[in-house]
């Protein structure tokens, strides 16, 4: 007999028990006396029964709320495609009652963090995906869920001692490691480029974006020590017409720049910046297939992203949690992405959404 054709008909007769004996086995209900138990295993074992974890699930009946903590951010940022990636595994798992929540945390203040947490524990999740802050708070937090058995994702940056059900996201120093080189093979006789950063208080919004720069200036000093790298500030929070005053007085000091490299997701406040200002002797390097970078690659203002699969992160967090707690199938702990880099000629071909 085929092994995914065996009904629990055929395990009763087997075993030699009741229909609603096995029934109550499968499920793990109570009122099985032990004898009947060891039959029904045994009969299971000498079948080499498999369950169809999807017909359970659904015969279950039973909803599943995820948590998803993230950074506060803007419409048309990278962490909409996340959520809209997330929003439509929750969409393709509907039979099984599977929805997500938000919890939103303001990157440097990190008593948000702490409320967003305490937010999320307070609604007894049954699965929970986290953006880390710092790894002393992020650890408070995952401690807990560890305490309550509630399985945890991290995304955008990897901490393994926190000892997460998994991990999506890029491996951010190899990536930084690339867009050096890829950027080298057309700024090699350059003097100086530009890194244009967003930090507030002298410190970058992730551990993701310093990890990319460790990667980067790891590749500069091994290969090209001679080439300056000069650091521009747009101050996170400011007004854009302010940043448009930085830009110009950068590049009108610095003639000689030719190349921009950026490691978060706002290379089109240089790209616009230098369309209005008809500058087009400046190539820009950023990363995120964010429609605003898109649009500065179609028209040229932008030359090359590195893109992350935004989308395809939020939507495999909710599939590894529906596998791992619905299906109590294994995942895969870690997860990097692809390091992928478009340009004006293939950008149009880029698939921002997934489907597993």
């Amino acid at each position: 007999m085929a092994k995914e054709n065996i009904r629990i008909k055929d395990i009763a007769e087997r075993a030699g028990v009741s229909v609603g004996t096995v029934d109550r086995v499968l499920h793990n209900r109570p009122n099985v006396s032990k004898k009947a138990l060891e039959k029904v295993n045994k009969a299971l074992e000498e079948m080499d029964y498999k369950p169809n974890m999807y017909a359970s699930a659904l015969a279950y009946n039973k909803s599943y709320t995820f948590y998803c903590l993230l950074p506060k951010h803007e419409s048309e940022a990278y962490w909409e495609e996340i959520e809209e990636g997330a929003l439509a595994s929750c969409e393709h798992r509907r039979d099984f009652g599977i929805s997500v929540k938000f919890i939103y945390y303001r990157r440097f203040d990190l008593k948000t963090f702490e409320t967003a947490t305490a937010d999320c524990l307070k609604q007894n999740p049954d699965g929970v995906i986290v953006v880390p802050a710092t790894l002393e708070l992020t650890r408070n937090f995952t401690d807990q869920l560890h305490a309550k058995q509630i399985p945890f994702i991290l995304l955008d940056s990897y901490m393994p001692d926190l000892r997460p059900l998994s991990f999506y996201g890029q491996d951010s120093f190899q990536s930084g490691y690339f867009a050096a080189r890829m950027l080298m093979l057309i700024a090699s006789n350059e003097k100086e480029i530009m890194l244009m950063k967003q930090m507030r208080d002298g410190n970058v919004a992730s551990k993701q974006q310093e990890n990319r720069e460790t990667g980067f200036r790891h590749y500069m000093r091994d290969h090209f020590p001679q080439i300056k790298i000069t650091e521009v500030n747009l101050p996170l929070d400011e007004e854009r017409s302010n940043y448009d005053d930085i830009l110009e007085q950068f590049f009108t000091e610095h003639p000689q720049v030719h190349h921009c490299i950026t490691f978060n997701s706002k290379a089109h406040l240089v790209g616009e910046f230098l369309a209005r200002s008809n500058r087009r002797d400046i190539q820009i390097m950023g990363y995120d297939m964010v429609p605003k970078n898109e649009e500065c690659v179609k028209d040229g203002s932008i030359s090359f992203l590195i893109a992350q699969h935004a989308y395809r992160q939020g939507y495999s967090c909710i599939e590894s949690l529906f596998e791992a707690i619905v299906l109590k199938k294994k995942v895969n702990p870690v997860n990097y992405m692809p390091i992928e880099i478009l340009t004006k000629e293939n950008v149009a071909f880029y698939r921002r959404t997934f489907k597993g």
